[in-house]
């Protein structure tokens, strides 16, 4: 990650560290996995339940890695820290596990994870002013720089954090928009991601020693401060600094609705010739760019990682039938995705809202892909993509649970499994979107000279060829075209 550190290093206590609750943990999971004859409420004792609980298993601690490599890495040793409001401890380990996802990606090497049973966030502390004190002990003993939040932290919630537990604390806002900063290519893409961490930024600024009170102005007519214009009580250090992130936001602004100019225009130009469009969405890492890939051979970059795609790919495919259609690969969605990401990359994600078709993409390997549609859903209904009709494509059916799969498609009237690892149920995707895309709406026979032969080529792209002939006169053919081709054809009329 490219966040850094200006507070002291703390070396290791010599106090008790309080008890972690190993046993607490396991006894909740075997809880929460009973059946609903099996349990009788919430039985805990308060203590228990307020209990900082580990989740095992988000440790990346590096194998076999010499002092020279390590130092090579450097990456951020994070302890990563939920809180649990609502559902069962298995939803709790599962968002904490996605967060160490996150961390990983970012860059970070994950030493520890805890979650903490609260009915709401604390509005002071996060997770309490007690149990923060707890967190700092468990900081100090596994030798971490880094705490990161599972929730977006307020400015207050930020500050107190880092003053108890004495080192950096990132909520999973700044931790996404890192990763969006590092996987940025396009000019487009930077631009983007600079405004939603300056809209991130802006309320979180905060002063240091003197630089929150020092001034611009100051001094009368002998004074040999900043000279004209700057004499009088000018302006704080951190209203300068908030004065001038709001200008560049306001110039990335600009620039990024000169640049949705120029797509808009292809997007136009795509229409004028009728070609549809479909548009490939869904949860980050589920295997988008992959499918894109198998579908037309593209060779974008594929990766393990967390959005490794951010900028908008289009490619133009066909049918099994011979129909051309475009097929745009977007950027991946999160849970809680951050509002300013959403906001920044709206222009990109109109690909979604303007296609005649969404190939909605889940992981059918994850534990609980039923989230992922809707969190996806969600941000769906935010750009305004809820009458698009929506494909479900269940991805990495090769790998996945038989059951979970068969679950999914009970659930979702349109799903199919497919791998696009394999390649296997592609074929079958391949005809479904060949029946959902829009078909034109005219149907026409003509009888066209030889010497037009760009207009049959036209007919082929463009339209639905129902019969073709060839006669001595010229080129027989039925088909149904859109209304402006139509038109043209219509001095063959047979």
């Amino acid at each position: 990650m490219t966040f850094s550190s200006s507070l002291p290093h703390l070396g290791p206590r010599t106090e008790p560290a309080p008890r972690r609750a190993d046993a607490l943990m396991e006894e909740d999971v075997a809880w929460s996995e009973g059946t609903d004859a099996e349990r009788d409420g919430d039985q805990f004792d308060r203590s228990d339940r307020a209990a900082l609980r580990r989740v095992a298993g988000l440790s990346t601690e590096l194998q076999d890695v010499t002092e020279v490599e390590y130092r090579q890495l450097r990456l951020e040793r994070v302890v990563l820290v939920g809180v649990w409001t609502s559902g069962t401890a298995r939803d709790a380990e599962n968002s904490l596990a996605e967060l160490a996802a996150l961390a990983e990606t970012a860059g970070a090497h994950v030493l520890d994870g805890v979650i903490q049973r609260r009915d709401k966030p604390d509005p002071a502390t996060y997770i309490g002013s007690g149990k923060a004190e707890e967190l700092r002990d468990v900081v100090l003993r596994s030798g971490a720089d880094t705490v990161i939040c599972d929730g977006e932290l307020s400015p207050g919630q930020l500050i107190h954090l880092e003053d108890v537990v004495k080192v950096k604390v990132v909520d999973r806002t700044a931790l996404i928009l890192d990763i969006f900063a590092q996987h940025a290519k396009s000019r487009e893409g930077k631009a983007q991601v600079s405004l939603a961490q300056m809209q991130y930024m802006l309320p979180r600024l905060r002063g240091w020693g003197q630089s929150l009170s020092r001034q611009m102005g100051g001094g009368g007519s002998g004074s040999s401060g900043g000279g004209m214009a700057t004499r009088g009580p000018g302006e704080t250090k951190i209203e300068t600094d908030r004065r001038r992130i709001r200008e560049k936001m306001a110039k990335l602004r600009r620039e990024i609705a000169e640049m949705k100019t120029g797509r808009d225009v292809k997007r136009q130009e795509r229409r004028r010739n009728q070609v549809p469009s479909v548009a490939i969405a869904g949860y980050t890492n589920a295997g988008k760019s992959s499918l894109l890939n198998r579908l037309t051979g593209a060779g974008v970059l594929v990766e393990n990682a967390l959005f490794a795609t951010l900028d908008p790919t289009v490619r133009r495919a066909e049918t099994p039938s011979g129909r051309q259609y475009t097929l745009a690969d977007t950027v991946g969605f999160v849970r809680h995705l951050p509002h300013h990401l959403v906001e920044a990359f709206r222009s990109t994600m109109e690909e979604v809202g303007d296609s005649d078709l969404i190939l909605h993409v889940v992981d059918g390997s994850h534990p609980v892909p039923e989230e992922q549609l809707a969190a996806v859903r969600e941000v769906l209904r935010d750009v305004g993509a809820v009458d698009v009709p929506e494909i479900v494509v269940i991805n990495k059916a090769d790998i996945a649970d038989p059951l979970v799969v068969q679950r999914l498609l009970r659930a979702e009237p349109h799903a199919l499994a497919v791998s696009a690892h394999s390649g296997a149920g592609v074929e079958k995707l391949l005809a479904v979107i060949d029946t959902e895309l829009p078909r034109p709406a005219v149907e026409v026979a003509a009888l066209v000279p030889y010497t037009e032969g760009a207009l049959v080529s036209r007919v082929h792209t463009e339209g639905e060829l129902l019969s073709e002939e060839h006669t001595a006169s010229g080129t027989l053919i039925k088909a149904r075209v859109h209304d402006e081709l139509a038109a043209i054809l219509r001095p063959y009329a047979a």
